[in-house]
Formats: C-alpha cells, sequence, structure tokens
C-alpha cells in the first residue's frame, strides 16, 4: 500500500475500541494502510498485525518525535485521535508535517472553553456568561450577578471530570480549596437551566453531511446522582430544535473544521433561547457513537475516515425509529460479587445493543467523572418519552452485587 493513515488510540478506554476498529476497516476498504500509536506499555489486541508505536500520549513533544518517525517509515496522509486529549496534540503533528486536518489553531477553538466560547459570540451564537476565577471574590461577585448556582470546569477538560456545581456562598468555600492552587486552568459560568441537546456531525469541504440531534434525558452535571441517558431527535422537530441544528453548523464552519467529526452541546432555555456549551473535534463519548450506530447504521469514526479519503464518500445513513442510550451506574461501591451481563441486557425488549465494562472481582468507587461507569445499552421507541420509559425498565433490570473491600 502506498497510503498510510495514523490512529492516535488509547486502548485502556475500551469504548474506543470500535471506532478503532471501524477507522481501520474503512481504511482497508480503500487499499490505505493504518499505523497506530499508543500509549507507553499498552498493548492492543485490535491492533495485532499492524506496525504500532509507542509513546507517552500526555507528552505532546514525545508524541511529535515519534510521529516525525512514524512519517520517515509510513506514507502518512491523515491522523486520526479518537480521545479528546490527544486532538490538539494531533493538529500539533499535522503542522509539523503538512497534512490535511485541524491544525493548532483550530483544534485550541476545540479543546479551550474560553477561545470556543467567545469564538462563538464572534459567530453571534449566544453562549453562558462566564468569568475566570482570579480570586474566590470575584466567583462570588460573578455569583451575585447571574444568581447561584454557578459551574467551575477547567477550560480544557471533559466528561465533567474536575467539575463542580457551586450552589452558595457556603459551598464555593467548600469548592475553592480544591482548585485555588490551579485557579487558571479553570473558568466560571452560570449554570443554564433548560433542556440539554447535543449534535453529532460528519463534514466535507465544510459542508455537513450528517447530523444527529439528540436530547439528554438529564443533566449532564448530575452524573453522581442520576443516570446519564440520551435520546436521538429524528422526527417531528420543534422549530427551536432546527435552529439548535442551524447553530451546530454555524459553529463547526467557524471553528475552522472542514472535514471532519464533531459533537456540539446546547442548552434550550425555557423562553426558547439556544445556548451553546461546547464543542469537541470528535465522535461523541460514552454509548453515543454505537447509538448512532444502531439508529442510522453508521459508525461516526468509521464515516471520518471514509470522509478524509474519499472525496466523493456519502454516509448511507438510514432513519429508523428513535434510538436512546443510558449508562449502566450502580450506587453498591465495594468488590463485585455478580452483575447482569451485556448479553443479558441484550434479550431485554426493545435492547439493540449493550455493553458492560464490569466484571465479577472488579472494585466500584464514587464516581469522579460523566463517563466513570459500568458499562451502557441502547434501545428503541417511538419518541422521546417512550424510549425514557423503557430506560426505567431496563434499568431496573440491571443488577449488581457488592461486598466490602477485603472482604473474602
Amino acid at each position: 500500500m502506498n497510503r498510510a493513515i495514523l490512529v492516535i488510540y488509547r486502548p485502556a478506554a475500551g469504548r474506543y475500541a470500535a471506532q478503532f476498529r471501524s477507522v481501520v476497516a474503512a481504511a482497508a476498504e480503500r487499499g490505505v494502510a493504518t499505523v497506530a500509536l499508543l500509549p507507553t506499555g499498552q498493548p492492543a489486541a485490535e491492533a495485532a498485525g499492524l506496525p504500532c508505536y509507542h509513546a507517552d500520549l500526555d507528552d505532546r513533544e514525545a508524541v511529535r518525535s515519534v510521529v516525525a518517525t512514524i512519517l520517515a517509515a509510513h506514507p502518512v496522509q491523515r491522523i486520526f485521535p479518537l480521545f479528546e486529549g490527544d486532538v490538539l496534540t494531533a493538529a500539533h503533528c499535522r503542522r509539523d508535517h503538512g497534512i490535511q486536518g485541524l491544525d493548532p489553531e483550530e483544534a485550541l477553538t476545540f479543546r479551550d472553553k474560553n477561545v470556543m466560547h467567545r469564538r462563538a459570540v464572534e459567530l453571534g451564537v449566544p453562549v453562558a456568561r462566564s468569568c475566570r476565577p482570579e480570586t474566590v471574590g470575584a466567583v462570588a461577585e460573578f455569583a451575585a450577578e447571574v444568581g447561584w448556582p454557578v459551574v467551575i470546569k477547567p477550560y480544557a477538560g471533559w466528561a465533567c471530570g474536575d467539575t463542580h456545581r457551586v450552589d452558595s456562598a457556603e459551598d464555593l468555600a467548600r469548592v475553592w480549596p480544591l482548585i485555588a492552587d490551579d485557579r487558571h486552568d479553570y473558568r466560571v459560568e452560570e449554570y443554564v437551566r433548560g433542556a440539554e441537546y447535543h449534535v453529532d456531525s460528519l463534514l466535507r469541504d465544510g459542508e455537513v453531511v450528517f447530523e444527529q440531534l439528540s436530547r439528554y434525558t438529564y443533566s449532564v452535571l448530575e452524573f453522581r446522582d442520576e443516570p446519564g441517558g440520551t435520546v436521538s431527535r429524528k422526527h417531528d422537530l420543534t422549530t427551536a430544535e432546527r435552529r439548535i441544528l442551524a447553530a451546530s453548523a454555524t459553529v463547526l464552519r467557524g471553528f475552522g473544521m472542514r472535514t471532519g467529526v464533531a459533537h456540539v452541546e446546547f442548552f434550550l432555555r425555557d423562553d426558547g433561547e439556544v445556548v451553546f456549551g461546547e464543542a469537541a473535534a470528535r465522535a461523541g463519548g460514552g454509548s453515543i457513537v454505537p447509538a448512532i450506530q444502531a439508529g442510522r447504521g453508521i459508525n461516526l469514526a468509521g464515516e471520518w475516515c471514509r470522509l478524509e479519503l474519499d472525496p466523493e464518500h456519502v454516509p448511507a445513513a438510514t432513519l429508523g425509529p428513535e434510538i436512546g442510550t443510558e449508562y449502566l451506574c450502580s450506587d453498591r461501591y465495594g468488590r463485585i460479587t455478580a452483575i447482569t451481563t451485556a448479553d443479558e441486557l441484550r434479550a431485554l425488549d426493545a435492547v439493540r445493543d449493550a455493553d458492560v465494562w464490569k466484571a465479577v472481582g472488579d472494585v466500584l468507587a464514587v464516581p469522579t467523572a460523566s463517563n466513570d461507569v459500568l458499562g451502557w445499552y441502547v434501545c428503541e421507541g417511538r419518541d422521546f418519552d417512550d424510549v425514557r420509559a423503557r430506560f426505567k425498565v431496563i434499568r431496573d433490570s440491571f443488577e449488581v452485587r457488592t461486598e466490602p473491600v477485603g472482604q473474602q
């Protein structure tokens, strides 16, 4: 093969395995070889037979050095980062070697929430009010202006990690010591009340060639208190929901994406105002990719690869019923002694797919991020309310039993 792609892949995050396999298959369909860049000390069974290189993926300069070695030996034409934390590093590698795709200026717009919100404002898309937490007094003054609660989050974070909903001055006194030493890595936003949506899109040459609007069944910030679910919105879209799709396209083009995959989040206030949340230049996290595959017949990561390698490719998405997906959670902490399997979940009515990441013997602890869960399932239904009702039935069928750690 005289063409190759490079996939930056973290096998420890098992939810990306299907994306990796889909990208490899899409490249092979077009006679293009795949080279894998993996974290140091982490082999990947799904990369068996492929040229594999290793680096500390959290060290940008180390990755750039290894990528230079890779390109000296392989005719790499595109770079595919599957994980949020690798998007900016991949952009630097593209610029180093003149490879098409997001450059660092564009990638930063998808990674830095300070930058992305400023750019959204320039594009005429409303955003949440925000401030920098230079002092605890600055946060308190901001809260007095916009009202409690406020949200303190890393400007380059993901999956709600190190994100804090602060409900009062007393709560701020508790949270401030947790972020004070690293305050310049954080931003403060007003808490936007309303329905939360996400748009998962594929672009080619700056035009949207696939988009899926979905609505969360919960507040993403409340991942410790309620399971995380999302339901597709394919049929009978409201005027406001169509405005969300239009705003998403505006954001993606304005952020500089030409060909790629993106996950963009919005709020819909009770008064009908659409408010931009954040955008990522990658396929949606958690079980969004398998949910779209079950409901639309395409794998977002694989389609991204096809669009990059074939300028004539058109995603062959179907429509079908509404599809929902929900994380599998448990408030039973300790060592697992019994757990419902993925096969048992798939046997339930309306369940299209499922995966359980935990097994007997694993230890469950209090979650620290919105994707710190036990697995997921995908089901179908007539509409948003029907899917959400099915969630409860399936959730109640999922059982976990534990014992205190150390008990024989």
